[in-house]
Formats: structure tokens, sequence, C-alpha cells
């Protein structure tokens, strides 16, 4: 036997279970001599009888008991596949699977993710993975994530069919420590020239705008240490290592929870917001609501 019919199996199965071909074939919705017919059938295909039909009634033959076993644990696991898809749709909706870009603020994140966390006509999951772009890109192409937070879009060359969705842009605000907030407040811009900068690594959108900005400005920073991390890059500017920066949309958040006090605010410098997801239009309730709250609340309409 090189393959098995599983409909002739499910209606052995059914008869073995409800005791007789009657009561099969009402369960069945099938006409007696069609269910007798298939079973007979699969007997054909197996090599064996499966039913004793000695006497009044049927009973399983050896071989007969073998196979209801197996059928049973086939059936058995089609329904508990069944009953968690079924699970899984709903749960699906509730749960939100982000992938964060690691280059991203953790306070910008928090803030993004809140209409979710506070949902009161729905309770979602949120669930982050942090990671470079390109990774989290690669599980969202395959469906292991329902969105990407990033601070740039896809890039075109991007061999991944997905949609960038601005959320917002805003401008950026230098800080920090009191000691050095005093001493470079005073002639701001001007006086980030050789004040010691704590800044993100090369490979981030942030550090290339600062440093566009310093070069259009002809101001010459001194670049004290360099973070991957930004939530790194804060504790060491709390702890007055250097001037850092932020996007504004966050500034309140920033100062309350690192101690530091504002130097000044460079709106020139931009940083903007992406969700990037596989569908144009976004379809994840708690998605559409970190969107909607992003562009009407956080980032005032930009």
């Amino acid at each position: 036997m090189d393959w098995l019919n599983y409909h002739h199996l499910l209606y052995f199965w059914t008869v073995a279970k409800e005791g007789g071909v009657s009561k099969a074939a009402k369960v069945l919705h099938l006409a007696q001599p069609t269910l007798s017919s298939q079973i007979k059938k699969l007997e054909k295909s197996v090599g064996h009888e499966l039913f004793d039909r000695s006497g009044r009634g049927l009973s399983l033959t050896e071989t007969g008991q073998l196979v209801y076993r197996y059928a049973d644990e086939i059936f058995g696991l089609g329904r508990e596949l069944a009953d968690v898809l079924h699970n899984r749709t709903r749960e699906d909706r509730s749960r939100l699977l982000v992938g964060v870009q690691g280059a991203l603020p953790k306070l910008a994140v928090h803030e993004l993710l809140k209409p979710a966390l506070e949902s009161t006509d729905e309770q979602f999951q949120v669930v982050c993975f942090e990671g470079k772009l390109n990774e989290l890109l690669g599980e969202l192409a395959m469906h292991r994530l329902d969105v990407v937070l990033a601070d740039r879009p896809l890039a075109p060359e991007t061999h991944i069919r997905a949609f960038n969705h601005l959320l917002g842009k805003c401008g950026t605000t230098v800080y920090g420590v009191a000691k050095l907030a005093q001493k470079h407040k005073k002639n701001f811009p001007e006086s980030l020239n050789g004040a010691p900068m704590l800044l993100p690594t090369q490979n981030t959108s942030l550090r290339r705008l600062l440093e566009q900005w310093f070069d259009d400005q002809d101001i010459h920073p001194i670049i004290a240490h360099e973070f991957e991390d930004s939530a790194v890059l804060k504790v060491f500017g709390q702890e007055g290592h250097g001037l850092f920066v932020t996007p504004s949309a966050i500034e309140k958040d920033v100062c309350k929870q690192y101690g530091v006090k504002v130097v000044g605010r460079l709106p020139d410098v931009v940083e903007r917001f992406y969700a990037i997801s596989i569908e144009k239009r976004l379809k994840h309730p708690a998605v559409i609501k970190i969107s909607d709250f992003a562009r009407e609340n956080l980032f005032g309409g930009e």
C-alpha cells in the first residue's frame, strides 16, 4: 500500500467508533451502501479485512484494531489542530509581535507602543524583539513579526516585499547633566564646538543626520564615546560623560528618567519613525492604534 485514502479511513474509524454502519451513515450523512462500499475499498487498499462480518454485528479483526488505533490518533490530532488554529486566530489578533531596531530610543518605543498597552476596548499582549534592521526584516518576511519599528524606511533595493508607514517626525534635543548643560547652554549651538558628545554608532540614521548638521554649521564637537545601544548611551549621559541627543518628542520623559537638563534644540535635525509591515494597508488592530496615536498625538501631526 503506497497511498492511503484518508476519506476511507475516516469512514472506517466512524463505523468502528459508532458501532455500526447505520449509525455511522447518519453521522457522516451518507447512504449505508455508499459507506459500506468505501470501507471495502479501504480493505482492498490495505490488503486485509478490517471487520469480522460473521454474526449480526460488526467486530474489528486484529488488523482492524491496529488500523483503528492509528486512525483514532490521526483524527484526534486533527481535532486538536483545528482547536489550536481556531484559538490561535483569536490570539493572533490580541498578540502583537514587534521587531524593534536596536538604534531606536527605548522611551520612544514605549511611547509608540503605549496605545496597544493601554487599550481599553481590546487587550493586547506585546512581544518585542530587538535587533538589526536587516535581521528584523527577514523575520517580517517569514511572518514571524507583525511589524518592525525603525528610524528609516525600507530601502528600494531590499528584496523583501514590505511597505513603509511613516508614523511621524520631529526635531531633536541636546541634553546633559546640570554642570554640562549650564556650560554649553549659552551661545547654543555654537557652544557645541569642542563639547564632549556621546553619539550613536555610524550605522544609525541619527548619527548621519548629526554629522551632516555639524558639517553644515561648521561645528566640531569632541566625540567622547559611541554606542550602538541607545539606552546605554543615555546612562553614560546620565553619569556626565558627555552631551547626547534624542528626539524632542520624548524630551520630558528623558529629563525625568535620566535627571538631565535641556541644553538646546536642533529643529533641523529631524528624526523619522516608521512602521514597516508586509501589508500595504495596516490591518492588525494594535498597529492601527499605534499609527493613529503617533500621527495625531505623539508627533503633533508633523
